[in-house]
This record gives structure tokens, sequence and C-alpha cells, in this order.
């Protein structure tokens, strides 16, 4: 697997000049060309990347998910994630590819806070749709970083890592406003998932294991971190929040109608061990789960 290991190479690939700056970059994709080389078929990189396109054509494959972009997009990539870009079928377009490298990062906040900007690892087909005003808001930005590329001194960092978060964070309000104006899907998706949970719970298997966010997010097609952040906005829980719910309503039901000991509730609903059941159900409810049945008695 090759590996973009610096912004310079990462220029070279895209027949640009040498980065203003060794660790971040701004880069107008209309000023580039990509070089025909074998690091497109299979590679992983050392930077965030934030990109900004209109226009571009091509199928761009990251993870195990394909996006074809023919459309005004934001998404986000991470550090080492294996990404693949089919040349032969692809246009630039125009737009704005930000980089930076994790060692950027370094001795500032962002280094402990960027994990919460969960669109990082949300899948290609997850992207952020910006209306016009977004789009400029966003774009403002990026010409700020880039102009501050200019000045390397003892400010530089801070000014731009502070440009950075904002960017981070606008794109978070713009990805909630995304979820509440999507209604017909995202409701498609919330029946889809209720209906996975209800289902899942409803099988009498005892050996499926318990579910795990993972899991569902798979089943649905979904990122992990997409699927959470769709359910928190509108309904203001995550999705493990949303199946230790299910799986404690599942729970009261077969402690007050059936004559199951607790160890066999707990290996129904996927637990290993007992005690690990007991212990959330207690959390959960306050009481343990013998407690809880002697309540019906």
């Amino acid at each position: 697997m090759n590996t973009i290991q610096s912004a310079s190479a990462f220029h070279r690939l895209l027949s640009l000049p040498e980065p203003k700056h060794p660790l971040v970059s701004v880069i107008n994709l209309s000023e580039s060309v990509f070089l025909e080389d074998e690091v497109w078929k299979g590679f992983v990189s050392k930077f965030y990347c934030v990109a900004l396109k209109r226009d571009a054509k091509g199928k761009i494959k990251y993870g195990q998910q394909h996006y074809d972009y023919d459309k005004g997009v934001l998404s986000f990539t991470a550090p080492n994630q294996v990404q693949y870009l089919d040349l032969q079928n692809m246009e630039c377009g125009s737009g704005y590819l930000l980089i930076f490298h994790e060692d950027f990062l370094l001795k500032h906040p962002l280094a402990n806070t960027i994990s919460g900007f969960g669109f990082f690892s949300y899948a290609v087909n997850e992207a952020l749709h910006l209306s016009e005003d977004e789009e400029n808001d966003q774009i403002g930005i990026l010409h700020k970083i880039d102009k501050e590329c200019q000045h390397i001194d003892r400010h530089t960092q801070e000014i731009i890592l502070s440009q950075i978060e904002l960017l981070l964070s606008y794109s978070n309000r713009f990805y909630e406003r995304q979820f509440i104006t999507r209604k017909n899907n995202n409701h498609q998706l919330l029946v889809k998932f209720e209906k996975f949970l209800n289902e899942y719970f409803d099988r009498d298997s005892f050996e499926k294991g318990l579910l795990t966010v993972h899991h569902i997010a798979e089943a649905m097609n979904l990122s992990p971190n997409y699927l959470s952040d769709l359910l928190r906005v509108h309904t203001g829980q995550n999705t493990q929040q949303h199946i230790h719910e299910k799986l404690i309503s599942k729970a009261k039901e077969k402690l007050s109608t059936t004559e199951l000991s607790v160890s066999e509730i707990a290996y129904q609903l996927g637990f290993e061990h007992s005690q690990s059941f007991s212990t959330l159900f207690k959390k959960k409810t306050n009481k343990s789960p013998l407690e809880f049945r002697q309540s019906f008695n």
C-alpha cells in the first residue's frame, strides 16, 4: 500500500509547485492535473483532507464505499484511511482541497478535539451538500488559510488551526441542517432503523450475539458515526442509546412474562455473561433484574 507522507508529495501527484507550508495546503482543483501514478490504485495519507468539489466527475473509493462526484459537495477523510481513484473516468472540476498533516495538530487543543468531528469517519456517500451561502462561507475560510500559509512564524499554527476549527464547526452546523432538511430520506432511514431493531429483538436465536452499533450501521449501509449523528439530531439519542433502550424494554418483557432465569434472558439478548446484563439493567432502571421481577409478584 502506497503512503503519501508529505504535502510536497501531494502537490507533485497533482502537478502543482511546492506547497507554501510543509504541513498544510489549500489546493485549487481547477489548477490540478492528476499524474498517472500507481499510487492512486490504493493509498493512504498522513493528512486530514477536506474536499469542496463542484462539477467534479469520477468515481472515488474511500474504505468500502464508492461515490460519484457529480454535484457540489464537501467531504472529509482522516489520515491512514485506504483510498482509490479511478483516473480513467475522472475530471477534477472546480473547488478546493484542504490538506493538513496530523503532525500539524501537535501541542494544540484541536489534536484532542478533532475526533469529536464525526464526519471524518463518514462514508463518502454521506458527504455534505452545501447551499450557495454555506459554500461561500467555507470558501472564505479556505482563502484565509491559504493566505496565512504565506506567513510562517510563531503565530502561524494557532491562526491556521483556529480557521480549520471554525470550518469544522460550520460543517457540524451544516450537517445538522442537512439531517433536518432531507426529511423524506431521513424519515425512511429512521423507519428502517426502528424496523431493524424490532425484528432483531423479536428473534429467538440463542447465537446471535450482542447487537452492536457497527452491526446495525452495516446492515443499513451507513457509517456508524453518520447513523448516530442522524439519530441524535432527530431523536436526541445516539445508536447505542437506542440499542440499550430496546434491549432493556425486551428484558423487562421477559422478566415480567416468562419464568426464564436471568442467565437465560441475558443469553437470549446476546450477552455472553449474565453479570454484564445485570450491571446494564441496574444502571438503566436502578433495579437488579431479580428486583424488577419481584416487583411483579
